[in-house]
């Protein structure tokens, strides 16, 4: 059976639905957790997939939390390596780091429910299975405020108005800011976990929660059939 590593930085930014898919694809799904486990100790080559999750930390805040330099340095070889790697939110961002571009907070943050558009390159690739109409996408959940430049040595895949949302470098490494792999019915979780920046930001929770179960099924089932056949292209 083939080993999945993911890092995780808070207990319901997981794997979600994305788990099901890694499982009937023959994949043992394995999480460290990021300030408890020794990441030092992490061989980059490890295993034969690598994701790195999301979380509300940012990347440029090492000092604070130094396990982000483990995290730089795994990134850094792997993806030197050419292995396969997937960064969710969070994850994104740290490969976009990792590959020599610049992070930093972005304008204003996107929270809720909101389509992406794809580029030309991204409508060639799996995430083809996500799009609506024309270059837009399904509603996808957005949950950051930082961004990053694109990599030199990357494709851009997709965009918002404010933010870039998807590249990948070759067919193994693929970074996504935004989150399609969450699971509609633990979405509760994230409501109950992030209630501060809920009303921070004003937005409504019975708001998210129709919005979730207006868009969670598409996303399910548009979701797992990416995923699916990004496994399949390495």
């Amino acid at each position: 059976m083939k080993n999945v590593y993911a890092i995780r930085h808070v207990l319901f930014e997981d794997m979600g639905f994305f788990a099901e898919v890694l499982h009937n694809k023959g994949y043992s799904l394995h999480y460290l957790e990021a300030g408890v486990d020794d990441l030092s100790a992490l061989d980059p080559t490890a295993a034969e997939l690598l994701v790195v999750l999301g979380g509300p930390i940012g990347v440029y805040e090492e000092q604070d939390y130094p396990f982000i330099l483990d995290e730089l340095r795994i990134l850094e070889q792997r993806m030197a390596a050419n292995l396969p790697t997937l960064g969710i939110c969070l994850g994104s961002q740290l490969m976009a780091k990792a590959l020599g571009a610049r992070v930093y907070p972005g304008p204003a943050k996107e929270l809720g429910w909101a389509p992406i558009q794809l580029t030309p390159e991204g409508r060639d690739s799996s995430l083809h299975h996500l799009l609506q109409q024309d270059t837009h996408t399904i509603p996808l959940l957005h949950w950051h405020g930082d961004t990053f430049d694109l990599p030199a040595a990357a494709t851009l895949l997709a965009t918002t108005p404010a933010y870039p949302q998807a590249f990948s470098v070759g067919p193994r490494i693929l970074a996504l800011q935004c989150h399609m792999e969450v699971d509609p019915r633990r979405l509760e979780t994230w409501f109950i976990g992030n209630t501060m920046e809920i009303n921070h930001n004003h937005l409504s929770v019975r708001t998210l929660r129709a919005e979730t179960q207006q868009h969670g099924p598409a996303l399910v089932k548009q979701g797992a059939a990416f995923f699916a056949e990004w496994l399949d292209g390495f």
